[in-house]
């Protein structure tokens, strides 16, 4: 359950979402999504972005391999890319909240495309080397870090918010294709030379930054509070989380979902090896499980208008259980990968539920700084999951450490279903007004 579907929304403190009852407001009552000008320039430039973003992300490794012949070079690498959200997402959820939300996500998109430009200059002036590669990985994930922040903030300015699960359903469904897009694009672009991809993945960011010069709407309203010492901004969103039971529960819950989730790509690619196959077919696999998430991105809004809230969450936790145990029960490939599609069928019904529900109550004066707490309980699970995952393989083998990510995953459904304030969410908009 992670990716930009993660993003986090919370209540006020002195506010809960079962206090007042408002009536909800019907998605009729505004123009279709596909009419909105702004929100579709955003979403596609987003996903153009992410598609050069995916396609870099898989050459990566592959570049710093043919260097080195280092795989421990290449981790290196991943890790410098994902540790500033863990290290800035606090202080850069509190300035997001203070600056302009488009023009930073502008300077980065033009600072990462700056920055991954380097390489295939290095490359043409045969100056590369494994330093310049780990300072464009560092500064690209920093500047995902502001970038990600202010575009979860942004989208509640821009789409209605009896919409918000159509847009974060909508954005599930690009997001999810670009990410199986992706990585075969870029294996594809590094035949024609190593640079190539990179090339391509600036494009991407020149063609994101113009597609946010074409929105018209305001991605903030305006500052009418003076501003105080950015730790004391700080400590009023990790506040607002803690003080909030539903929210900083979800925070939680995700965060373990994730430490399972993390796990996942290793536990498929030691059955696939088991089950005969190579390479390839390793990669046929993970991509029939992306189809299974671009369907349940198609479903999730439908869903999340349809039932309750703590009735998706509570039944997603139940399927996850019935599921994972299959990994180690599949007795071909073409099962392994239909498991796996049904996996990915339930993360973005999970993500459209909770983030919408979550982006639709938080006062945009906030946003920055409750997404930036969110986002690191719910990410910073990842790592550990990761290595906990090759750890339990190593030491234990495949079908028990499936069964201990099993474990949790029980324990994680069983205090879902008795947690009275999932089961009793209101409404999105009557939460959104209560």
């Amino acid at each position: 359950m992670n990716g930009t579907g993660n993003g986090a929304v919370f209540f006020l403190a002195a506010r809960r979402a079962s206090v007042v009852q408002f009536p909800s407001v019907s998605p009729a009552a505004h123009p279709p999504l596909s009419r909105n000008r702004d929100y579709l320039l955003l979403w596609s430039g987003q996903v153009v972005s992410t598609l050069g973003s995916t396609a870099s992300t898989v050459v990566y490794p592959l570049l710093i391999l043919a260097l080195t012949d280092s795989p421990k070079a290449a981790g290196i690498a991943g890790a410098l890319r994902a540790i500033p959200y863990l290290a800035f997402s606090l202080p850069v959820g509190a300035l997001i909240d203070r600056w302009d939300r488009r023009r930073v996500m502008i300077l980065c998109d033009l600072g990462r495309c700056a920055a991954v430009l380097l390489i295939p200059l290095a490359i043409a002036f045969d100056t590369l080397s494994l330093a310049l590669i780990y300072a464009v990985t560092f500064v690209e994930g920093t500047l995902y870090v502001f970038f990600n922040i202010a575009e979860v903030a942004a989208l509640p300015r821009v789409v209605p918010q009896a919409q918000l699960p159509q847009a974060a359903a909508q954005n599930e469904a690009g997001f999810g294709t670009a990410n199986i897009v992706g990585p075969s694009f870029g294996t594809f672009l590094f035949q024609f030379g190593r640079g190539v991809p990179f090339l391509a993945d600036a494009l991407t960011y020149a063609i994101s930054v113009a597609t946010l010069l074409g929105v018209r709407a305001r991605f903030d309203r305006e500052r009418a509070a003076p501003r105080r010492e950015l730790h004391h901004e700080v400590a009023e969103g990790l506040r607002w989380l803690w003080e909030n039971r539903l929210i900083r529960y979800m925070a939680l819950l995700t965060g373990g979902l994730n430490l399972v989730l993390a796990g996942v790509p290793l536990l498929m690619i030691v059955v696939a090896r088991q089950l005969g196959a190579g390479d390839p077919q390793i990669g046929l696999v993970f991509s029939l499980a992306g189809i299974g998430g671009i369907a349940g991105s198609l479903v999730g809004g439908r869903i999340q208008r349809r039932f309750r809230f703590g009735q998706v969450i509570v039944a997603n936790l139940v399927a996850e259980c019935v599921i994972f145990p299959l990994y180690v029960m599949a007795p071909s490939l073409y099962l392994l990968a239909a498991v796996a599609a049904c996996n990915a069928f339930l993360g973005p019904i999970y993500n459209v539920v909770q983030f919408s529900y979550r982006l639709s109550i938080i006062p945009d004066e906030l946003q920055g700084r409750v997404n930036s707490v969110f986002r690191l309980l719910a990410f910073g699970f990842i790592p550990l999951g990761a290595a906990l995952s090759g750890l339990l393989i190593e030491q234990l083998g495949v079908v028990q450490a499936v069964m201990v990510f099993e474990a949790i995953l029980v324990l994680l459904a069983a205090a879902t279903a008795a947690n009275r304030h999932v089961r009793d969410a209101a409404p999105i908009g009557r939460a959104a007004a209560s």
